[in-house]
């Protein structure tokens, strides 16, 4: 079946376009609105710690729940079935590591940005820079996942061929949310974020209950009929596959079963490491309330990967995966195919129109995120070394937006036509490797100093780009980000199991080769104020 064929079958162009219009107005409303009080760099960065638990609870799971879970997970469900299912509890399972290690300790210790905790008892300039360095990083692989799903989705619902086509729809979902950010801050963006968890969450469990209702809400009978349909599939890659049992996509070599473990590594241990997440604990007024946010979060994020599963093995079923996989968003059209299937073109339009939100929104969270760190940690810290006013880093933060954007819109545009859920593991992989031994050893490591830092980070971020660009991820298969070529020497497509702990040690024996034993009195007083959150509401002074 052809992709022309299938972007026709799905609907009217024009009845998407107006779905999508509507829900990029009212947004627009809502943010516009919502910057009508961002006075200062506070405001404009965390907003102004104004919201409650739950409303950033709502938030962190509208950043958290992006294209990769909605459209990647649903597709690797309906294509691979139990190893699809994979993402989603790793996804989940790393919140427990969230909550219990970081989340509240963050909190009363930072200010605006990851590199706030980092520094706070370490030389301020290096260990700002290489922070501000893992998150721009970080943001920019997490943005390609973003922008490849944004391409794969309204070329479907558009009718749009070709990478021209797609690449253009991939340049307005970057304008639109450096949009966002520009006018918004993190006022208007928690706001989006909030709206489209929301719904988000309510089209999933309203697809899950319509799935189950064509089966007679009976699990087994959608489980066999998704078996069937792969077992009769006429794609090589898909057809024999037991997709109820492990190994669909991970089984069969050690090689394969290796990096199965390496990303299941990444995807627990990376949620703690993710800047644009973890700047979301900054909004709240107290250490209760950060606590409060993460478990709304971990209530409505579970929900939502239980309705993966259903929509995944219920799109397999309904769909086929043939037909999924000849769509112009390949595994990624699982989802708006199954949507089209249940309820026709009224409900594909409405769950499109909440995936595009989920990608706006997402891509929002992560281009404020980056911004800030550049603005608040390189240029206010480092460059001005701490001499520049709040409104000069509100205006550099926007002009960094901007920049970014244009940066992911050239990646996005690369990365078109890879699994997203598959892409945000590389960004869960360098955040895991980069940021999450620094953060855990500053937080508990009393004999941590500078140079253990700045060997972790950069010796876990740097291995960990290394080996992604010489894994079979980027080249050498017929899957790979530039399938002509072939210059892959690791075997692995995610790095995980190499880089994580490789950043861990060099964490250690960086610490322990230097001869800095720190300061008593610093080591003191962040103890204190993580532990208490005395004094958070104070900016971090040097």
């Amino acid at each position: 079946m052809t992709t022309s064929y299938l972007a026709a079958e799905v609907g009217s162009p024009a009845a998407n376009i107006t779905i999508f219009g509507i829900f990029v107005a009212v947004t627009l409303v809502v943010v516009i609105r919502a910057s009508r009080n961002n006075k200062t760099a506070a405001d404009y960065f965390t907003g102004g710690r104004g919201f409650s638990g739950p409303q950033n609870g709502i938030a962190i799971a509208g950043d958290y729940l992006s294209a990769a879970s909605f459209l990647g997970i649903a597709g690797a469900i309906a294509v691979y079935g139990y190893d699809g299912f994979l993402y989603s509890i790793g996804f989940l399972v790393a919140w427990l590591v969230a909550l219990l290690l970081v989340a509240e300790l963050l909190r009363n210790t930072g200010k605006f940005t990851m590199a706030d905790v980092l520094s706070f008892r370490l030389k301020q300039r290096p260990v700002r820079m290489a922070a501000a360095i893992s998150t721009l990083t970080v943001s920019l692989f997490y943005l390609l996942a973003q922008m490849a799903g944004a391409g794969g989705l309204v070329a479907l619902l558009l009718d749009i061929e070709g990478r021209t086509g797609q690449s253009i729809v991939i340049a307005i979902v970057g304008a639109l949310m450096i949009l966002y950010v520009l006018i918004g801050g993190m006022k208007g963006t928690t706001w989006v974020q909030i709206i489209k968890a929301v719904l988000l969450i309510a089209g999933a469990a309203f697809m899950t209950v319509m799935v189950l209702a064509k089966f007679g809400f009976n699990l087994s009978d959608i489980l066999g009929s998704a078996q069937e349909a792969v077992s009769g599939s006429s794609s090589e890659a898909v057809a024999g596959r037991d997709v109820l049992a492990p190994g669909a996509q991970y089984g069969g070599s050690a090689t394969s079963q290796i990096n199965f473990v390496s990303l299941g590594i990444a995807l627990v241990l990376g949620t703690a490491g993710l800047p644009h997440v973890l700047m979301r604990f900054y909004t709240v007024p107290t250490a209760k309330e950060a606590r409060r946010s993460v478990v709304w979060a971990i209530g409505l994020i579970g929900a939502f990967y239980l309705f993966t599963l259903v929509l995944g093995y219920g799109a397999a079923a309904i769909v086929g995966p043939d037909k999924i996989l000849a769509s112009a968003g390949g595994q990624n059209s699982a989802a708006p195919l199954l949507a089209f299937e249940l309820g026709g073109v009224l409900l594909l339009g409405i769950i499109s129109a909440v995936a595009f939100a989920t990608i706006l929104a997402v891509v929002a969270g992560l281009t404020i995120t980056a911004s800030a760190s550049f603005a608040h940690d390189i240029y206010a810290s480092v460059i001005k070394r701490g001499k520049a006013d709040e409104f000069e880093q509100v205006r550099v933060s926007r002009i960094t937006a901007v920049v970014i954007g244009v940066l992911a819109i050239g990646l996005g545009i690369l990365a078109n036509g890879q699994n997203i859920a598959f892409l945000v593991a590389l960004a869960f992989a360098v955040a895991a490797s980069a940021n999450l031994p620094t953060i855990l050893y500053s937080l508990f490591w009393k004999r941590f100093n500078t140079q253990g830092a700045l060997w972790s980070m950069y010796g876990g971020l740097i291995s960990t780009i290394v080996l992604i660009v010489f894994s079979p991820a980027v080249s050498g298969t017929k899957t790979s980000m530039i399938p002509g070529s072939d210059f892959s020497w690791f075997p692995l497509s995610n790095p995980g199991i190499v880089s994580i702990p490789l950043a861990f040690a060099l964490g250690i024996l960086g610490t322990l080769l230097s001869k800095d034993r720190g300061n008593d009195a610093k080591n003191a007083e962040m103890e204190v104020r993580s532990l208490t959150g005395v004094g958070a509401e104070k900016a971090v002074v040097h």
